[in-house]
């Protein structure tokens, strides 16, 4: 297995809330230069119909433009990984992203991992340096076909409540 590293950047600002993190960008999202890239991964879908925005964000730029809108901070827990394809199960030899940018811009008050890798993930590389609220939500890859869309939007449905104007 081939080391890889991380090459895209976090998105936040300060009005994010909440925290999504990821294990690691598949080949697709690396290819693509952006998070949840393979066509047949759900995270734009679900992550619409929690919002409920009519549009699915096609592009890199509305991607960016919807997270920040509805106040979700994304990145991935490994900065750097021997991985295979995009399977969380061949993770090896990790070393973790520093998110220390993104807790002192970001009011963030929840950490939410999509899938148990990146939740086990984070719980032993980052959850001791930093104090936060997490949960593990389940994957939205198309290898979690037991989920379907809409069990996926139930799940994703307590990202909510930190989505809605900050007033």
């Amino acid at each position: 297995m081939e080391m890889q590293v991380h090459t895209i950047a976090p998105v936040y600002d300060g009005s994010s809330r909440v925290l999504l993190l990821g294990s690691f960008p598949s080949p697709k999202s690396r290819e693509m230069a952006f998070f949840y890239g393979h066509p047949q991964n759900r995270m734009w879908k679900v992550l619409a119909r929690v919002a409920c925005e009519p549009t699915v964000p096609q592009t890199v730029a509305e991607r960016k433009a919807f997270l920040l809108r509805n106040h979700i901070a994304m990145w991935d827990v490994l900065a750097s990984c021997s991985i295979e394809g995009a399977s969380d199960s061949s993770i090896r030899n990790c070393s973790p992203n520093d998110l220390s940018c993104i807790f002192e811009t970001a009011r963030i008050e929840k950490v939410f991992l999509t899938g148990s890798k990146a939740y086990d993930l984070f719980k032993r590389y980052l959850l001791s340096q930093y104090d936060c609220d997490c949960m593990r939500l389940p994957s939205t890859s198309a290898a979690n076909a037991a989920m379907s869309l809409d069990d996926l939007a139930a799940a994703y449905s307590v990202l909510s409540p930190y989505m809605k104007s900050l007033g």
